[in-house]
């Protein structure tokens, strides 16, 4: 195929499907690097990863890396916790927005960028993933009504930090009534409790494909699980007692409750406070 070609083919690839601006999918992954590989691991991912594994792929149009220093690892739970085990391991978390519609067309480009990445020896192996998935969007609820920022601006707006929230059901009934629960009732509430979230999203995870890589486990509790990420405008450390140190559910078993900083860009900062 000529240079040519390739040219033409991005222009009818432009000319058609969604192109909106709304956050229909996101990319959820919280990764622990093997011990004394800390440095290593967070300079390939801001050099290179975070760009040529991620922003600079089709419809994946907003990204943010956040971090858990030990104090901050040492307020998770529950102990027992489905998803991290323990429960503080995945210091580095990432998210990422992909345009409604598109996921289909990104999952191509993704497997395929990756195992080109992987061949040319461009992948950090001496990590766990530990929380990685793929997520469908299912409702963003607003502290200030129309005031503010959306969730289109959540990844690039300069949030002080954020909590991930990962509730699991028995059942796709359940977690139905889960996530009219907390749209309707819970998230509401506790967003109109003086909380320093100005806003939540929440999302439900999809099946990894068949062709993943090979160090990415399947997407568990893909029927029964919803994932919310909590937006705020002040540090973590100063609101967890008031508002974040008992996030209960009516319906379901919170596995994670995990809070994070925002990374600084191009630079090791936090990295000695991870252990």
């Amino acid at each position: 195929m000529s240079d040519d070609t390739r040219s033409e083919t991005y222009a009818e690839l432009a000319a058609v499907g969604p192109y909106g601006v709304r956050p229909g999918h996101a990319l959820i992954t919280m990764v622990e690097p093997h011990p004394g590989h800390e440095y290593a691991y967070n300079r390939w991912y801001e050099d290179d990863h975070y760009y040529a594994g991620a922003m600079a792929m089709p419809w994946m149009y907003a990204g943010r890396r956040w971090v858990a220093t030990r104090d901050l690892q040492l307020l998770r739970y529950p102990e027992g916790s489905a998803v991290a085990r323990p429960v503080t391991a995945g210091c580095y978390l990432s998210t990422y927005w992909i345009t409604e519609g598109r996921y289909a067309d990104h999952m191509r480009w993704t497997v395929a960028i990756n195992r080109r990445l992987n061949r040319d020896g461009r992948v950090h192996r001496d990590r766990t993933h530990v929380f990685t998935a793929f997520q469908d969007h299912e409702a963003t609820v607003y502290r200030d009504g129309d005031a503010g920022p959306r969730d289109i601006h959540a990844l690039d707006h300069p949030y002080a930090g954020l909590v991930l929230q990962v509730v699991d059901t028995e059942s796709p009934r359940q977690r139905a009534e889960l996530l009219e629960w907390l749209r309707g009732r819970d998230l509401p509430r506790r967003l109109g409790n003086g909380s320093p979230a100005a806003l939540v999203t929440v999302f439900r995870p999809t099946p990894l494909p068949l062709d993943r890589m090979s160090y990415v486990r399947q997407v568990e509790g893909v029927d029964t699980r919803l994932t919310l990420l909590w937006f705020l405008e002040t540090d973590p450390r100063e609101c967890w007692e008031e508002h974040f140190a008992d996030l209960g559910t009516e319906v379901g078993r919170v596995e994670l409750v995990a809070p994070f900083v925002p990374t600084v860009p191009g630079t090791d900062t936090y990295v000695r406070e991870l252990r």
